[in-house]
């Protein structure tokens, strides 16, 4: 499993089982069909309709994490669709159900390049390294001849770096 990103994969031991076709979320659009697919409230298999309503939300989580790039949608999503498949309107699965954020507001983890990375990698190693640098930062603007001069308009202010991480070794302040 992969804490940061909410995904896990479960090896079966069977054969001939009926599989669901992997579908591409980057190929989403805002108004497409959102089909959830789960087991709220414990009620086994259900099934709800809506709208892909937005792309590329950030979800935070746990200890101050952040899951990037979650598909939003208002099919109905409860407690128990977790892990559950986001489907669009061909039946592909574009997205694993993760959160309920409201009435009408569910988010899905994307099926795209850096799912499948993830997924891949869990299939093989059975874990997922990620870089850490150890700090926080944020986006900002460049001042217009530091923009010029390094051929960028934004850049990342540091706001903390975490004690004893690559960044603090490194001397980044």
């Amino acid at each position: 499993r992969d804490e940061t990103n909410d995904l896990a994969v479960l090896k079966v031991d069977a054969r001939n089982l009926p599989f669901a076709t992997l579908g591409n979320s980057e190929q989403l659009l805002i108004g497409e069909w959102a089909i959830a697919i789960g087991n709220p409230l414990g009620f086994g298999g259900s099934v709800t309709a809506g709208v892909v309503s937005a792309l590329g939300r950030a979800l935070p989580v746990h200890a101050g994490r952040v899951v990037e790039n979650v598909i939003q949608t208002d099919a109905a999503l409860n407690p128990g669709n977790s892990g559950g498949a986001l489907a669009d309107g061909r039946a592909r699965v574009v997205g694993i159900n993760t959160a309920v954020a409201g009435v009408g507001l569910g988010l899905a983890v994307p099926i795209d390049d850096s799912t499948r990375r993830i997924m891949h990698a869990l299939m093989t190693s059975g874990r997922f390294q990620r870089a850490y640098i150890g700090i926080a930062g944020g986006g900002r603007p460049l001042p217009p001849r530091v923009a010029a001069a390094v051929g960028r308009d934004h850049g990342v202010e540091v706001m903390e770096v975490v004690e004893g991480s690559p960044a603090a070794r490194g001397g980044i302040r």
